[in-house]
């Protein structure tokens, strides 16, 4: 049996000196018999491309999830994404073609849950509010168990009006939810031996967003008076991720282990990026406003969230039968530009920083000639990597990636044009705001002290990072770290685990505990791709709400 648990956002960094004081003694003893290591994410290291990856072993290029949401195509307008776009099949289904016995529990990415030779609890990117129903549970009659259980819980917050009760409630509801999910687990454990069983916390990631200000004193974000208070709050819910997993090994006690994350962790600094300011100022994009004041779609939404309780903001976005919710998302990103007048523009993502060209013919309203294409994204990434901080003059862009550099294969077309790889502030991330809400026209701008910690307006206090972590035990118990390893290997290591050949055009490799080793590329024909089934406007509304309180989306 092979055993997977997910622990969402873990990094080495945390990782390390826990495991040194002895405050993490299952994954201290996991790692002394484990080969083990960093694990490289996507580029960027996003959620939902990472795991999508990890579930199918190959690049955004060929699953085609590059983001919670795509552009529509024609449009300035995005619609958000579901397990249907994913474009090969993920290894559960590969699992159950070979008769393996498969349990997947809380995955992002999952909706709507695949029929497996065995069962699924789809992720917290559903279209429901706070935990697992019928809905997304397969088989459906094992959702009675789930929500007698407990449910699967999801880590749904408002963190745009914050105090010390809220962060105390937030940090009891963190710990509430890995009980719960072990509950889940375990039950479920016992009930048969699996071949492939794997259960994702999520509470690892979600902690470091909201509470990183309080653990970390060399953070510009550090909060000396809520860190009385809560400064041990990363470490409590890691300790309660620690016993979690000893509880699961000891559940299983005969099984492999392979624990994973999805990317890593640090701070935010405190210095503001307005991507879509930058490029205005540059010549790329013309605005209807000139930074002089908010687009209303942008100046509503924000009010809205700021000054509703979080039941109105919920009934809110659901006006209209939630159309409202998808109109304001698009809007918000993209109202205030003159396209007649704009060569590039950004999505603004904080944790997807990226350049989409106006082409013509490709946007409804594009100045971009194709013959013209190249030279215009070559004159971007020239001048993404000569955009300056003021505060120091370094550079702020490390790398800025043609995104077929990036990705390979036929959906790469949904990626925007330029992927930008931020540098670390003195260690800290830059936050990238959307440019409606800027001070003025200049696209960099610090924090002031009363804005630190202020909510996702001002950014989130801990952001992702590229590293992630694995640690994977088998009986032989062998200790070695390892290198090198990429999140699309994880997939390649799961079925060779499982005894399960390779798909031709996976990009990982299976590994094991004691080398590195690869099993031959065999010649497969993967099942087609489901047909795409677009979210209702309802179903649109409650995960934009979600993605809203979890930082996904400004």
């Amino acid at each position: 049996m092979l055993l997977i648990i997910g622990l969402d956002g873990a990094t080495w960094d945390l990782l390390d000196p826990w495991i040194a004081q002895g405050r993490l003694p299952h994954l201290a003893r996991l790692r002394r018999s484990s080969a083990w290591g960093p694990l490289a994410s996507t580029t960027p290291p996003a959620t939902l491309p990472s795991w999508s990856t990890f579930m199918t072993g190959v690049n955004p290029g060929k699953h085609g999830i590059f983001d919670f949401t795509r552009r529509r195509m024609g449009t300035y307008e995005v619609q958000f994404v579901n397990a249907t776009f994913r474009k090969v099949p993920t290894i559960w289904s590969r699992l159950s073609a070979a008769g393996r016995r498969v349990c997947v529990l809380g995955l992002p990415g999952t909706y709507p849950p695949e029929q497996l030779n065995g069962c699924m609890v789809s992720g917290f990117d559903t279209p429901v509010t706070t935990r697992a129903d019928a809905s997304f549970v397969s088989p459906a009659d094992l959702a009675p168990l789930v929500m007698q259980l407990g449910g699967f819980p999801f880590a749904d917050f408002q963190e745009f009006r914050v105090d010390r009760l809220w962060y105390r409630r937030a940090l009891d509801r963190l710990l509430r939810g890995i009980e719960t999910k072990l509950r889940l687990a375990t039950t479920l454990l016992q009930r048969e031996l699996w071949d492939c069983f794997m259960v994702l916390f999520g509470e690892s990631d979600t902690v470091a967003h909201h509470f990183w200000h309080f653990h970390d004193p060399a953070s510009p974000r550090f909060d000396a008076a809520g860190a009385t208070a809560l400064g041990d709050a990363l470490r409590q819910v890691y300790e309660s991720l620690d016993a979690a997993v000893g509880a699961l090994m000891a559940a299983v006690p005969a099984a492999t282990v392979l624990i994973a994350s999805d990317h890593g962790f640090g701070g935010s600094g405190n210095a503001l990026l307005y991507l879509n300011r930058w490029l205005e100022r540059d010549g790329f994009l013309r605005s209807r406003t000139s930074g002089r004041r908010s687009p209303l779609a942008t100046a509503v939404k924000h009010l809205a969230l700021r000054t509703l309780p979080a039941s109105a903001q919920a009934r809110a976005f659901r006006v209209g039968g939630g159309r409202w919710a998808g109109w304001l998302e698009s809007r918000s990103r993209f109202a205030g530009i003159d396209w007649s007048g704009t060569r590039a523009f950004s999505e603004e993502l904080n944790y997807f920083p990226n350049v989409w060209l106006n082409v013509r013919g490709r946007e409804p309203q594009g100045v971009v000639d194709s013959c013209d294409y190249e030279r215009v994204r070559n004159d971007v990434c020239a001048a993404a990597l000569e955009l300056r901080d003021p505060e120091h003059g370094r550079p702020i862009v490390r790398r800025a990636w043609r995104r077929e550099e990036l990705y390979v294969g036929p959906w790469t077309q949904y990626a925007p044009d330029v992927v930008l790889d931020l540098h670390l502030d003195r260690g800290y991330s830059y936050t990238c705001l959307p440019s409606a809400t800027a001070q003025g026209p200049e696209p960099v701008r610090r924090l002031q002290p009363d804005e630190r910690v202020d909510g996702k307006l001002a950014g989130m206090s801990g952001s992702h990072r590229p590293d992630g972590v694995f640690m994977l035990r088998d009986r032989a118990g062998h200790a070695r770290r390892l290198d090198g390893v990429q999140i699309a290997d994880m997939a390649a290591t799961i079925l060779v685990h499982c005894q399960v050949d390779l798909p031709a055009d996976c990009d990982g490799r299976g590994i094991d505990a004691a080398s590195r080793a690869t099993l031959p590329a065999l010649s497969a024909v993967p099942p087609l791709a489901p047909p795409e089934r677009v979210y209702g406007a309802a179903e649109e509304a409650e995960i934009a709400a979600r993605l809203r309180d979890l930082g996904y989306l400004q």
